[in-house]
């Protein structure tokens, strides 16, 4: 046996260490969370790291959440937005995407450039322009607003990533379908899209995550009760001198179940388009 076939087991496994130690790291805050969301106050202090126990076990968190508050209309509106948000980024970045791989004209690269700076500079830095526009057209305290900022974040991301995977889309394919009489927006919808569910579905996580979770843009362009958001309707259980704990953690517990619930559904969908991309 060669050196370099000794070394690649070795390798390997130190890799799936490595992996294994992030994946935990990274489901621990997740797990803790969880489990002290079932607990009363008192064990939440006392035993944080323990699983819920006969004595320890409650529901208090979840009774607060459900009751008090209208946790109905933070959850409604922040699934509005993100599904809305998520919609128009992968129809307006696979559209740019496909333009931008598809037809060559002049300034084809200084385009796609200007559009990965989109990808570097944050969003936040404009966070007082995005205000005084959102308040000129009178969109402060709407949905509407939340769904324009979360769109135009998500684009740059989704244009760079759904890019690569049409470029390598067979051009004879999409030469048939133009001989068959298509049009462009037929090979679009018909040929194009369904080759490139993977990038999808790896674009939507991406697009999913930053939205639910963001607190930043609720808080400023839309605090009112009607169009809060999971994460700032959160806020009402934290106090300046008295935290509802109990509540704090059975509303982020709850909220962290769409997440879940989109990763377990797109999973190897994700998994697929990641791998692609790295391999292209």
């Amino acid at each position: 046996m060669s050196g370099k076939a000794r070394t690649y087991p070795i390798r390997a496994l130190l890799v799936h260490l490595a992996l294994m130690a992030y994946t935990l790291i990274a489901i621990f805050p997740v797990f803790l969370t969880i489990i002290n969301s079932f607990k009363d106050r008192n064990a939440i202090f006392r035993t944080p790291m323990q699983v819920p126990t006969s004595s320890t076990f409650s529901l208090v968190g979840y009774q607060t959440v459900l009751g008090q508050g209208d946790f109905a209309l933070y959850f409604q509106n922040s699934f509005i937005v993100a599904i809305v948000s998520i919609f128009l980024v992968l129809l307006f970045g696979a559209m740019a995407a496909f333009a931008l791989s598809e037809y060559r004209f002049r300034g084809n690269t200084l385009v796609g450039l200007y559009m990965a700076i989109g990808i570097m500079i944050p969003i936040r830095l404009g966070t007082v322009a995005i205000l005084q526009d959102m308040a000129a057209a009178g969109l402060v305290n709407s949905l509407t607003a939340l769904v324009l900022v979360y769109t135009a974040q998500g684009i740059p991301l989704a244009i760079f990533i759904l890019s690569e995977f049409m470029h390598n889309v067979s051009d004879d394919l999409k030469n048939a379908g133009r001989i068959d009489g298509l049009s462009e927006y037929a090979i679009f919808f018909r040929l194009v899209l369904p080759l490139v569910r993977p990038a999808l579905a790896t674009v939507a996580v991406f697009t999913m995550i930053p939205i639910w979770n963001d607190l930043w843009f609720p808080l400023i362009l839309a605090p009112s009760e009607a169009t809060k958001t999971i994460t700032l309707g959160s806020q009402i259980f934290i106090g300046q001198f008295v935290t509802n704990w109990n509540a704090v953690l059975a509303a982020l517990s709850l909220a962290i179940m769409p997440i879940l619930i989109l990763y377990v559904i797109f999973s190897r969908q994700l998994i697929r388009g990641i791998t692609a991309g790295a391999v292209k």
